[in-house]
């Protein structure tokens, strides 16, 4: 620990997505996206006809609240702040020829607030928000004609703020797709239908469409930083019995596939195997296979929460944990969170050096954090020490990464600022340093007040990650 450092530079921050903190959901020109109509969540079927509440729509009103909120972010001395940019801003239904000033002037905003505090900020070109006109006129990532779209959207912003904005990632947590496919690509399916033929199929047009928003921003200045973003789950076999082995190494593909084909440029063989086995073909055009060897992504962002187990007994299978996009089988030395997610510090280092050994390329913990249920004291204190020793823990094990040999760019916790969480649309559920007064029936002054680790995390940035 004593040789472990973070390098001069290393970018601190916190992470958000638009859907889960901007609120104004109609305001100035803005159409519908999926979130919309998600009012239970990424896991959840969704509601269309939008008689449900949906903390979604007003969410904490970061829209109008951004340079009160940023200012907080710049008073914990924040390097970096990751968002993403709402695509129904600029594009509302999705296929327009033309965009929405009103909704790309927002952004310059926040990324001038942002760089008046010197705060680099990150892009998430789209985080779980994809129209809802693609969706309903297209049907989603389904459909090649998406990535045209999505190429036409990524360029408009990548043209528009490029000059100010140096990290940019493609889509969030890419392999969502496997879990949450509306979510992760507007997918909807008819009775019958070959759904894991239809998800890999969407999961293609999203590498070309990344592959296309790289090659568009590298034109646009060599110097850019695009990175893929994957929810990383490290697996352990729950015995040492071969078969377990297998069945981890398995289930981490089902995820590296994601980050492979993007940071590698091809197809690995054991996908192909699979669809050989599985019977799925792989529409392409020509030039894919090119668009994707030639234009890799720079980094590789991931999520960190939890650590999964795969066991290939019937017993254990019963076992069963929640967690981040998916249930898994439940570790016996771990503890868990409120929700269930299973914390596991030293999973990090273990994600750091697996992703480092595979790609040997720059990685960025883009969202990892706690969620847990915050209580106002007498004194209007919030003390959650609970949450300072998760992030402590964590935070440890990136700095044993580095001394690994790691290449860390740096680390934006999760909802720096209470948010909708997007696993359960809720708001009790909070992951900040910051306390937003409201709850999850849209209720309360939306006043912020500061935790006991937002002072925390001000001396951990303060000092390098010296003093945790």
């Amino acid at each position: 620990m004593k040789a472990a450092t973070f390098p001069e530079g290393f970018l601190w921050g916190g992470a958000v997505a638009a859907n889960q903190l901007e609120g104004a959901y109609q305001e100035d020109g803005k159409g519908l996206s999926t979130a919309d109509v998600s009012p239970n969540g990424i896991m959840s079927k969704p509601d269309f006809s939008m008689k449900e509440f949906n903390l979604y729509h007003e969410a904490i009103d970061f829209y109008h609240t951004y340079k009160e909120d940023i200012a907080l972010f710049a008073e914990m001395g924040f390097k970096a702040f990751r968002f993403s940019i709402a695509w129904t801003r600029i594009f509302p239904n999705g296929d327009e020829t033309t965009p929405n000033e009103k909704g790309l002037a927002f952004y310059d905003q926040v990324i001038d607030e942002l760089l008046k505090y010197n705060i680099e900020p990150v892009i998430t070109i789209s985080h779980y928000e994809m129209p809802l006109g693609l969706v309903k006129d297209y049907g989603g990532w389904k459909n090649r004609q998406v990535v045209h779209f999505y190429e036409r959207f990524a360029k408009t912003i990548l043209e528009r703020y490029h000059h100010k904005v140096k990290y940019w990632m493609t889509f969030n947590e890419i392999n969502v797709l496997l879990h949450a496919p509306f979510t992760g690509g507007g997918l909807l399916f008819e009775a019958g239908e070959n759904k894991e033929q239809a998800i890999y199929q969407a999961a293609h047009h999203q590498f070309v469409a990344s592959s296309l928003a790289v090659k568009a921003g590298h034109a646009l200045d060599p110097s850019l930083q695009i990175g893929c973003m994957i929810a990383s789950m490290v697996t352990y076999p729950y015995t040492s019995k071969p078969e377990d082995m297998f069945a981890a190494l398995e289930q981490d593909r089902k995820t590296l596939f994601f980050s492979d084909v993007q940071s590698r440029g091809y197809y690995p063989s054991y996908i192909k195997a699979y669809f050989k086995e599985k019977g799925i073909e792989i529409e392409m055009e020509a030039g894919d296979l090119d668009l994707l060897r030639e234009h890799t992504v720079d980094y590789i962002g991931f999520s960190y929460y939890m650590s999964f187990v795969a066991s290939t007994d019937p017993e254990h299978l019963k076992l069963q944990t929640a967690g981040n996009l998916f249930a898994g089988v439940e570790n016996p030395y771990l503890e868990a969170s409120e929700w269930g997610w299973q914390i596991d510090p030293i999973g990090m280092r273990t994600v750091c050096n697996q992703l480092y050994d595979r790609y040997q390329k720059p990685l960025f913990i883009v969202e990892n954090g706690l969620g847990a249920i915050d209580q106002i004291e007498e004194d209007g204190s919030i003390q959650d020490d609970y949450r300072i020793d998760y992030l402590r823990a964590h935070i440890e094990q990136m700095k044993l990464a580095i001394a690994d040999g790691v290449d860390l760019i740096g680390y934006t916790s999760w909802g720096p600022i209470d948010l909708v969480s997007a696993s359960t649309a809720e708001l009790k559920k909070r992951y900040g340093f910051i306390y937003v007064d409201r709850d999850s029936n849209g209720k309360g002054s939306n006043k912020r007040y500061k935790k006991k680790s937002f002072s925390w995390y001000q001396n951990v940035i303060a000092t390098n990650g010296e003093q945790l």
